[in-house]
């Protein structure tokens, strides 16, 4: 879970039962990515506008999108496009910025994530967030992935620990940090932090990670490592990814959508958008002649 502690004491202190967000999460094939099988829509923007500024910034266009469960959605486009944009606006992170203004249909397992009745703290634990830079919380390797787990009610010592191991191997990190467990998380590389910070999300249980652009700081060993991890995590988890680099997006992702000035230009399986992409501006940005 994506939270300062801070942020989460205030969780914690709120009291009341949460609102459930969605209904629960349809079953799908862990093969249907390589088999081909059509699987259901998870999340489904429509007419998705979005403002800054109190409506004076226009910084998503008429959006439309459907983000099947359990593959790798990559946005690609150039800075500044919007990309960011879009993927905050699936947990409700850009509600933090003062003056904006969604407008059109979002929505989760088809309920609506803006309904008035949603228990925000309640979306982004399912929803889960990756960031840019690793941001590990200033205590230990284990406190970091108990943190979440506790703050929503979790006390008991074994299953913790049961936890904290099952959160490092789900991230390809226990064997690096299994006697470790009690040191400071700053003492781990750039790139184990951030394999830490995706098991800190595995810890609240999500069924939807998103990741604006998380191997961006890290050297290419490191990336390779999050980008096997992304494939293994797929089986179980719907992931979209916020990427500048398109060699990364031709890897590791099922579906590609191409944003340009607030718009998306164009949205289709990966594969398609690389090799016999649909409209111009798309090829032109995948061939290097802007952005």
């Amino acid at each position: 879970m994506s939270v300062t502690p801070e942020q989460g004491q205030q969780q914690q202190q709120r009291g009341g039962p949460p609102v459930p967000v969605v209904a629960p999460r349809v079953a799908a094939s862990a093969n249907g990515a390589r088999a081909g099988v059509a699987t259901p829509s998870r999340i489904v923007a429509e007419g998705v506008n979005f403002f800054y500024d109190g409506g004076k910034n226009h910084a998503l266009k008429n959006i439309n999108m459907r983000i099947e469960d359990r593959r790798v959605t990559a946005l690609i486009g150039p800075s500044g496009c919007g990309k960011s944009t879009f993927l905050r606006c699936l947990n409700r992170m850009n509600d933090l910025i003062e003056g904006t203004r969604l407008e059109g249909s979002m929505t989760l397992d088809g309920s609506n994530i803006y309904a008035q009745a949603v228990d925000v703290a309640e979306l982004r634990k399912r929803v889960g967030m990756v960031f840019q830079k690793p941001n590990p919380f200033p205590m230990s390797i284990f406190d970091n992935i108990a943190y979440g787990p506790r703050i929503h009610g979790l006390r008991d010592k074994k299953r913790l620990g049961e936890l904290v191991e099952e959160c490092l191997r789900g991230a390809a990190l226990w064997d690096e940090v299994k006697d470790k467990l009690k040191q400071s998380a700053f003492a781990l590389s750039g790139g184990q932090q951030q394999r830490l910070c995706i098991a800190r999300t595995l810890a609240t249980r999500p069924e939807v990670i998103l990741m604006d652009e998380p191997t961006s700081a890290l050297d290419p060993n490191s990336t390779h490592r999050i980008e096997e991890l992304m494939e293994q995590l797929k089986s179980d988890y719907t992931i979209v990814i916020v990427t500048h680099n398109m060699q990364q997006a031709a890897r590791v992702s099922d579906h590609t959508g191409f944003f340009y000035k607030g718009e998306l230009i164009e949205f289709g399986p990966t594969d398609r958008i690389f090799t016999a992409p649909e409209n111009q501006q798309t090829e032109n940005y995948i061939r290097g002649r802007f952005g």
